[in-house]
C-alpha cells in the first residue's frame, strides 16, 4: 500500500501540515502495518496500550506491524483516566528510550481515549515529534478522540490543561473492536455521539432518536462511526487549531469537564459527564432565549434511551452542586480572559459559539444541574 493509496481513502483530515487518512472499514486493523510502512521511513515502533484493551488485541496490532518489516516494542499502562498523568508521560518516554524511537520512527497508540492522549502526546513531544498512528478501540475514541491531533494529560488543577496539536498520520478504525466492548464503554460513547447530532446534523440526531428505540445494530454502528467520522474530519480541516469552528465540538464538555474534576477523574466517565453537561449547556441556552423550549427535555430522553445521564442531577449531589462547578470550571481550557466560550444550541443541529462570564454562568447552574421536573 503506497502512501498515495492511504491518501486517497474518502474520510481524511486535510490541513496544512499533510493529509491524516481516516480508515473506517471492517478489517482495517490488517492493513496496519501498510499503511504504517507508507506513512514512516523508520521501521522501529513503540505501540502503547492499556491493560483492558492488551490481552485482546495487542498481538493483533502486532503482527501486521512486523509482518511489514517493523520491530515492534509494546508498553502497556493501566487501563483508567488515572493513567494519563505527568508520571505517565514520563513512562512513555522511557519506554520510547528502551525501544530506539528516532524521529523517522513510530507510535501507535492502541486503545481508547487515555490511551490515545497520551500515546499522542508522548509522541508529539519525544524528539520533538514523532509520528503516531491511532487505532481507537473504543466507540468514544472512534468517533471523537482519534480524530483531530489533539494530546493531553490532566493535571492536579484541571483535565487535559497540558497538551499539544499533534495529527496522526492515520487512523486506523476496525469496527470489530465494538464487539469486545462492555455496556457501559458503549453508552459512554454514545454521549459523544449524540453530541455531533446536537451541533451539526439534525437529520442525525433523528435517526439516532430512532435507534434509541430499537437497540443499534452493527449497520448502524456502521453508520454513525462514519457519519461522525465525516463531520469530525470536515471541522478539523477546517480549523486545526480550534480558532473558531472546532470550538462547537466542546458542547456539553465545559461542565462536563467540572464534573469529572469535581468527582476525582476516573469517578465517572466521560462520556456520563459530558451528558450530563450537554443537557445543562441545553438548559442555560433555553433560559437566555438562545435555545426553543423543549430541546433540553428531547436531548435528555435520548442520552436515558442510551443509558447515560440526564443531568448531573442524575450523577449525584456533588455532581449537581452549583459552587463546586463554578469553581471547577474556572480552570477550564476554554477560559479567555474573564469569558468562558460555552457552546450553546441555536437549535438541535445548529450550535454557536456563546462567551459567557463565569458570574453570568453561575447564575444559571442551579437551575441547569438539578434534576429534572
Amino acid at each position: 500500500m503506497t502512501r498515495e493509496e492511504v491518501s486517497g481513502t474518502d474520510i481524511a483530515v486535510r490541513t496544512a501540515g499533510g493529509v491524516c487518512p481516516i480508515v473506517a472499514e471492517s478489517g482495517a486493523l490488517g492493513k496496519l502495518g501498510a499503511i504504517a510502512a507508507a506513512a514512516v521511513r523508520g521501521r522501529s515502533a513503540c505501540v502503547v496500550t492499556d491493560s483492558n484493551v492488551a490481552p485482546l488485541h495487542l498481538e493483533a496490532a502486532v503482527k501486521p506491524l512486523r509482518d511489514a518489516g517493523f520491530a515492534v516494542a509494546t508498553h502497556v499502562i493501566p487501563a483508567g483516566e488515572r493513567s494519563k498523568t505527568p508520571e505517565g508521560l514520563v513512562s512513555l518516554w522511557d519506554a520510547f528510550s528502551r525501544a530506539g524511537l528516532t524521529r523517522s520512527d513510530l507510535v501507535v497508540a492502541l486503545g481508547g481515549g487515555v490511551v490515545g492522549d497520551l500515546a499522542g502526546f508522548a509522541a508529539a513531544t519525544w524528539l520533538r515529534g514523532v509520528a503516531v498512528i491511532q487505532v481507537p478501540t473504543s466507540l468514544l475514541a472512534f468517533v471523537d478522540s482519534s480524530i483531530g491531533g489533539k494530546t493531553a494529560i490532566d493535571l492536579p488543577a484541571g483535565k487535559n490543561l497540558a497538551g499539544a496539536f499533534h495529527q496522526p498520520v492515520a487512523v486506523v478504525a476496525d469496527p470489530r473492536f465494538l464487539r469486545t466492548l462492555p455496556a457501559p464503554e458503549i453508552a459512554q460513547g454514545m454521549a459523544e455521539v449524540v453530541k455531533y447530532g446536537c451541533i451539526l446534523d439534525a437529520d442525525f440526531f433523528s435517526f439516532l432518536e430512532g435507534v434509541s428505540t430499537r437497540g443499534p445494530g452493527e449497520s448502524d454502528f456502521a453508520r454513525i462511526i462514519r457519519r461522525c467520522a465525516e463531520m469530525k474530519a470536515d471541522i478539523v480541516s477546517r480549523d486545526e487549531r480550534e480558532g473558531s469552528l472546532r470550538k462547537l465540538l466542546n458542547f456539553g464538555h465545559t461542565v462536563g469537564h467540572a464534573i469529572e474534576k469535581t468527582l476525582g477523574y476516573g469517578v465517572v466517565s466521560h462520556g456520563e459527564a459530558v451528558a450530563a453537561g450537554s443537557v445543562a449547556a441545553v438548559r442555560i441556552g433555553e433560559a437566555l432565549g438562545v435555545t426553543p423550549k423543549g430541546s433540553a427535555n428531547r436531548i435528555a430522553a435520548l442520552l436515558r434511551a442510551f443509558s447515560l445521564p440526564d443531568g448531573a442531577a442524575a450523577i449525584g449531589p456533588e455532581a449537581a452542586d452549583p459552587d463546586s462547578i463554578a469553581a471547577a470550571m474556572l480552570s477550564d481550557k476554554k477560559k479567555f480572559g474573564a469569558d468562558i466560550h460555552f457552546i450553546l444550541l441555536r437549535r438541535i443541529g445548529e450550535a454557536t459559539i456563546f462567551p459567557m462570564t463565569a458570574a453570568k454562568i453561575r447564575e444559571f447552574l442551579p437551575a441547569a444541574l438539578a434534576a429534572a421536573d
